[in-house]
């Protein structure tokens, strides 16, 4: 099928698609919905790259659930959860967004700009805000990518995945339009609290509440499902933040299925952000959900530091974080002079030793030797839990009751977040951020 008639296919497809996301009340008739589960949704052609030595069917083995028939891909889970997405026309997102007015741009990546919108439900009540995502036809990612996070993030749900309310594909005289529509993140990304000076600097325990969703996000995508998810482009300028700080894991073009059942790996062309990406992807093109853990422990550095991955204004021998932190090691006194100066000394020496000892296994090179998502998750709940006991020493402010029982304790952890995140929250808000545009590995 040739690209011009698969994006007519497509394009006649939207037009007919069901509007039921529950924000938008107007839910389609039980005619339309058995109409519409005739026709093939978004469609991604060969969504599985070559296999390291096969090219069959994945056959991962499904969850025991009770079900002896759960999808085994991204688009067969998609067939079944397609109706929860909204099928937006281009006058309505133009609208929403003033025409894609400038003042109301929020940021530009590799797939095109984002803006702020406001859409105004079917059933007369108040507008939703929204992010709503342009492609820029001659930007890094195009169709392929639009198409593979519309099936992507239409199949899952989780806390910590940003959530998707709907799209728009439109094909005309002066190309194609292709529109993605979000849910609304008031306090940006990770990256601009992290980097952006002039954003007050997010305390300790925060960080660690985002890193640990983050990771929780992941751990839905590596071992949530009936499949592997592999995310393929982890960083901080993709972790974004509700009004609460909570995380949420966004930007999913460049995510795939994950290698065929008895194999490590899936071959194919190297791509994502330099300095996030793991050697065997960059320098054989081996993709595994290991991939993703390193890209990991960058991130988990940056949340210590205060610095990028990569950062050109620096002295040269401080330009790359990795190399920069090698100076420094984790058991030595002078580990403490990598943490970030912004935190101004208020956060836990022993649970900073240890995040940065679980960043070093994720950054091992050799694939096989990094832990799994699951792992993280553990050694970060562990660090908070470091984190939140020895505040409570320091401050003598821990009651009785919570040193002798456990249950206690743990709902003290649970209420992590911190009072000045929220005052935090106008301030970020108030500045403006442009999104990292996202540079290609050659």
């Amino acid at each position: 099928m040739t690209i011009k008639s698969n994006l007519r296919k497509i394009s006649a497809e939207l037009s007919n698609m069901m509007k039921c996301f529950y924000i938008f009340k107007d839910r389609p008739s039980r005619s339309q919905r058995e109409r519409r589960s005739a026709d093939s949704a978004p469609e991604l052609r060969n969504q599985r790259d070559t296999s390291s030595s096969s090219s069959t069917k994945p056959s991962r083995p499904t969850r025991s659930t009770g079900s002896s028939s759960l999808p085994r891909s991204i688009p067969e889970l998609f067939k079944e959860k397609e109706q929860n997405l909204r099928a937006f026309s281009l006058l309505e997102l133009k609208e929403a967004t003033k025409n894609f007015n400038k003042l109301l741009k929020l940021g530009e990546g590799g797939f095109g700009s984002v803006y702020k919108g406001h859409l105004k439900p079917p059933d007369g009540s108040d507008p939703v805000v929204v992010a709503i995502k342009k492609l820029n036809i001659y930007g890094l990612q195009g169709h392929k990518e639009w198409v593979s996070e519309v099936q992507l993030l239409g199949a899952v749900e989780h806390p910590n995945l940003v959530k998707l309310l709907g799209y728009c594909a439109v094909d005309g005289e002066r190309g194609i339009q292709r529109l993605l529509v979000y849910e609304y993140m008031p306090n940006k990304s990770l990256d601009d609290h992290l980097f952006n000076k002039s954003v007050p600097a997010i305390p300790w325990r925060t960080r660690l509440n985002i890193i640990l969703g983050a990771a929780q996000g992941m751990a839905y995508l590596h071992d949530g499902l009936a499949f592997e998810v592999i995310y393929r482009d982890f960083k901080s300028s993709n972790v974004l933040l509700d009004k609460d700080f909570h995380p949420k894991i966004s930007d999913f073009g460049l995510a795939r299925e994950g290698p065929v059942e008895g194999k490590s790996h899936v071959s194919t062309a190297p791509v994502g952000t330099y300095g996030y990406a793991a050697p065997e992807y960059v320098s054989e093109g081996h993709l595994s959900t290991r991939s993703d853990i390193y890209s990991f422990g960058v991130v988990l550095y940056e949340i210590l530091t205060g610095r990028k991955a990569l950062e050109r204004n620096r002295p040269a021998a401080e330009q790359k974080l990795l190399e920069w932190v090698k100076r420094f090691p984790v058991d030595s006194n002078k580990f403490s002079m990598i943490i970030d100066p912004r935190l101004r000394n208020e956060y836990s020496l022993n649970a900073a030793r240890r995040i940065a000892k679980l960043a070093d296994r994720c950054l091992n090179r050799n694939a096989r030797e990094r832990p799994t998502i699951a792992e993280v998750v553990e050694v970060l709940q562990q660090a908070i839990q470091e984190s939140v006991e020895e505040s409570s020493r320091a401050t003598s402010i821990e009651s009785p009751s919570s040193r002798t029982n456990p249950s206690v304790r743990n709902r003290e952890i649970s209420k992590m977040a911190i009072p000045g995140a929220r005052r935090m929250s106008n301030a970020a808000q108030a500045s403006s951020t442009k999104l990292t545009t996202r540079t290609y590995i050659s």
